[in-house]
């Protein structure tokens, strides 16, 4: 038997001196009702009702010390459960439709008759026990799961060697409305994506993912495979690597036509050369052929908290240790058309990534609306400028409305994104 390490998943295996007591008559009259997530079924049992797979509540199932001979694929019905006690049963073989319980903690499967395991238990990813002893299983099998951290080890190697499925279908795009080519302005179209730095692929937080797909060699080819497709004239990304941005982004794309801008979060000013190669950022990229780049401004987040923070030292203790940022590039049109050759055209791209923490809530808003107004301020050294919002759509519609803007661009947003490891 293997425990995993490393997922930190709090979780408490059920008391092995199970008790239960039975409804009496006079609660059952008093409409007493029945609070109960764990079954127990033993006594030499060699099948068990289909009625069984209904019961999608159950947190835990004991089916040990039967005679079980064969597990159903309806097993997989009950995606609630966290224990699931199979020992000292005959099972031979397992259904691969295992693989798709992942609520599952603990997975007991001792003293039966398995000669091999389906590798889709390798999706298992927060197994924190597999207990395997007593099965004929290949000794690569039981060694592995015997050594420290072996439930992991060994699921780590079932999911990096199960086969890859077939490739999902494209992604519907939904057009809101047509684009207008007959009309007056500047027509481009965006991009959004959120690339997942290299350093947050890890196991830990995409344990269902093999670790070849996890790989930064791998990812970077279809991400970039997946920005050049939709052919965007302005991509926004967000969890870029400093080191990644010089070393690939900005090369790649400036191959393909763009230019970029680049900043990193707020606390690689306080590291070594080395070490704030890894601290990753924001980058705004252009087509050069479109646009010209004028100007551009970083905006900390926690710098700002600081600048308004009087009266509001609750505020500032919640959002000054965050350090997002944001990036803003004021682009000129090259091309302005017929209609507007006595005029200089501008556009500002705003590309943000606020915190990301749900229990953060607050500062989420308050990183917003530190945004919003620092765009403002922006707004009015500039003039003939339209304001565009990465990530923050709704309030690019507050702030196209307040401020009366002399120059319409229509934007297309053409993709919306976040990168998670492709398998």
């Amino acid at each position: 038997m293997g425990e995993r390490q490393g997922i930190r998943v709090k979780y408490d295996p059920p008391d092995p001196r199970r008790s239960f007591t039975i409804m009496s008559d006079d609660d059952k009259q008093n409409g007493k009702k029945s609070n109960w997530h764990e079954l127990e079924i033993t006594g030499s049992v060699r099948n068990v009702s289909p009625e069984l797979w209904n019961l999608q509540f159950l947190t835990c199932l004991f089916l040990n010390n039967n005679n079980l001979s064969r597990l159903p694929v309806e097993v997989a019905r009950l995606t609630s459960l966290v224990h699931l006690d199979l020992s000292c049963n005959k099972l031979r073989s397992l259904p691969s439709e295992l693989g798709d319980m992942i609520q599952l903690r603990e997975l007991l499967l001792n003293n039966n008759s398995l000669r091999s395991l389906p590798y889709e238990l390798g999706r298992l990813f927060l197994l924190q026990t597999l207990g395997l002893s007593g099965n004929p299983l290949p000794p690569e099998f039981i060694n592995m799961v015997k050594e420290p951290n072996g439930t992991n080890r060994l699921l780590t190697f079932m999911l990096d060697n199960l086969p890859v499925c077939s490739r999902p279908p494209e992604r519907p795009w939904v057009q809101i409305r047509p684009i207008d080519r007959q009309r007056s302005g500047t027509t481009f179209t965006v991009m959004c994506y959120n690339v997942l730095c290299d350093k947050y692929a890890t196991r830990q937080l995409y344990g269902y993912c093999p670790s070849w797909a996890l790989s930064w060699d791998y990812r970077k080819q279809t991400i970039m495979k997946e920005l050049l497709q939709y052919s965007a004239d302005v991509i926004s990304l967000q969890e870029v690597a400093t080191d990644q941005y010089y070393s690939f982004f900005k090369p790649e794309l400036a191959r393909n036509g763009y230019d970029g801008a680049f900043s990193p979060k707020s606390r690689a000013k306080t590291m070594g050369e080395t070490e704030s190669l890894q601290v990753d950022g924001c980058a705004i990229f252009y087509r050069a052929s479109k646009f010209l780049f004028v100007d551009q401004y970083i905006v900390e987040f926690n710098q700002m908290a600081m600048a308004y923070s009087e009266g509001a030292d609750d505020m500032l203790n919640r959002v000054m240790p965050k350090d997002n940022i944001a990036i803003v590039a004021l682009l000129e049109v090259k091309d302005v058309g017929a209609l507007h050759q006595d005029q200089r055209q501008h556009i500002m791209v705003s590309n943000s990534h606020i915190h990301w923490d749900p229990e953060f809530r607050d500062v989420k808003l308050v990183q917003s609306m530190l945004l919003v107004n620092e765009i403002h301020q922006i707004m009015k050294q500039a003039a003939t400028m339209c304001c565009l919002f990465q990530n923050l759509f709704i309030t690019m519609h507050y702030v196209v409305a307040r401020w009366q803007l002399n120059v319409v661009l229509v934007c297309t947003p053409l993709a919306v994104g976040r990168h998670f490891p492709e398998v």
